[in-house]
């Protein structure tokens, strides 16, 4: 097998945990065995607003690590070993999920979708950094979109198989329909794990980790080197800025709509799940769309292109009414969700491509700056319906993300890793 195609496996491992865990099938579970009001220390919040508050927790807590263990896999060679821990992490406590029934086990519950959470995200970063590394710059953005559409097809598959459980629970001889949610569970850890091992097999490097003080030190002082390097690079600093600004309304809007769905629209688990299939299958045809549309015309055109419709979408989302309205306007969601990750991390790749052996430590940056958007965004999102008391006002405080990303990417020159790749040639 090729090392290209291995490395596209991990998201067709990992993305069932982005499909059904946040996307389809744990946020609506989460709201049916909580209260509709709950009680945290002296603070009464919504549900649905803890639930955005525990997102924001998990990515608040791998921005602060993310640039400590990025170096040190830098400088000790160990961002195959990174990998598998944080898969390791993510799929037991994907498992652990099982246990969480209710509000008698409120505690197991949260702190298995977090650390479940943290090992995704964790794992992503270290993931991102082999792109580089197996392959050329000019292939960056097809090998992004392909691994997106993989992790689409796989994540698909599994939530397939998870709705046929929750439709037909005595087929598997389980009880009744949250016993076969709960078990869905289980089958994302195993899948996530089961499938990990392909590229863990495949990719470059070897299974070790060397925790010595020296190391974490000179992994520091390798983030050290690349932040003053930043400093030279504004139009890297400018596109950093704007990522960070519209990937806050891409993530939030993605990790956030089915519980939008649920309690706006009282969308039941099946419809749900049916919504994420018609929008993870338009978003395979997004991705391979607008990486075509990037060929021609540019990753800038393209990516301000999906920017103008995300705008769009959130404008309609304040005011949407009913079931099949949301349906078509999932349709739009998913036509640009996967088209804006894959340019998105292509694009860096491209931006920082002529600073070889240092892919993890400049993509730590990168995951920092992902990681900060999103727990600003769920954040955002959480306290103005907490404030507020409803979701569609999170909503338009959404496309002000998009809006600023937009003006921001505008002004910020795209072709400038091309540029410094020929200066040094010459």
């Amino acid at each position: 097998m090729k090392v290209t195609t291995a490395w596209t496996f991990y998201d067709w491992a990992n993305s069932a945990y982005a499909l059904v865990i946040t996307a389809a099938i744990f946020p609506s579970y989460f709201l049916e065995v909580t209260d509709t009001n709950i009680e945290v220390g002296h603070v009464v919040m919504s549900n649905s607003s803890l639930y955005a508050y525990i997102i924001t927790a998990a990515y608040l807590f791998v921005a602060i690590c993310s640039p400590f263990i990025s170096g040190f896999a830098d400088s000790a060679n160990n961002k195959k070993m990174m990998l598998f821990l944080f898969t390791t992490l993510g799929s037991i406590n994907c498992c652990l999920l099982y246990y969480f029934d209710g509000m008698g086990h409120l505690v197991i519950g949260v702190a298995a979708f977090m650390m479940a959470l943290i090992g995704f995200i964790g794992s992503n970063v270290f993931y991102n950094a082999f792109l580089p590394e197996i392959t050329t710059e000019d292939k960056f953005d097809s090998l992004s979109a392909r691994g997106f559409s993989m992790g689409y097809i796989g994540s698909v598959i599994l939530l397939i198989f998870n709705l046929w459980m929750i439709k037909s629970p005595e087929t598997f001889h389980l009880n009744n329909t949250q016993d076969a949610v709960r078990a869905s569970f289980i089958t994302v850890g195993i899948w996530w794990m089961g499938f990990a091992v392909i590229p863990l097999y495949f990719l470059p490097g070897m299974f070790r980790l060397q925790l010595k003080r020296e190391k974490v030190a000179e992994g520091m002082a390798i983030l050290s080197d690349v932040w003053h390097k930043l400093k030279n690079m504004p139009d890297v600093k400018k596109y950093l800025t704007a990522f960070l600004s519209y990937n806050a309304g891409v993530q939030t809007i993605m990790l956030l709509a089915a519980v939008f769905a649920k309690k706006e629209l009282k969308f039941e688990t099946s419809e749900l799940i049916l919504l994420i299939l018609v929008l993870q299958l338009v978003a395979i045809i997004g991705a391979m769309l607008f990486s075509k549309l990037s060929s021609v015309k540019g990753n800038k055109v393209s990516i301000m292109t999906m920017l103008v419709i995300w705008i769009g979408i959130c404008i309609v989302g304040y005011i949407v009414t009913n079931k099949m309205q949301f349906y078509c306007l999932a349709g739009f969601v998913g036509l640009v969700m996967g088209g804006i990750q894959s340019l998105s991390r292509s694009t860096y790749s491209k931006l920082i491509y002529t600073y070889e052996g240092e892919e993890t430590s400049f993509f730590s940056f990168y995951d920092v700056v992902e990681k900060v958007s999103i727990l600003v965004g769920t954040f955002a999102f959480g306290f103005i319906e907490q404030v507020t008391g409803s979701m569609r006002n999170s909503i338009i405080a959404l496309g002000i993300f998009f809006v600023v990303g937009l003006i921001l990417l505008i002004r910020t020159d795209l072709s400038v890793g091309r540029k410094m790749e020929t200066i040094e040639v010459e």
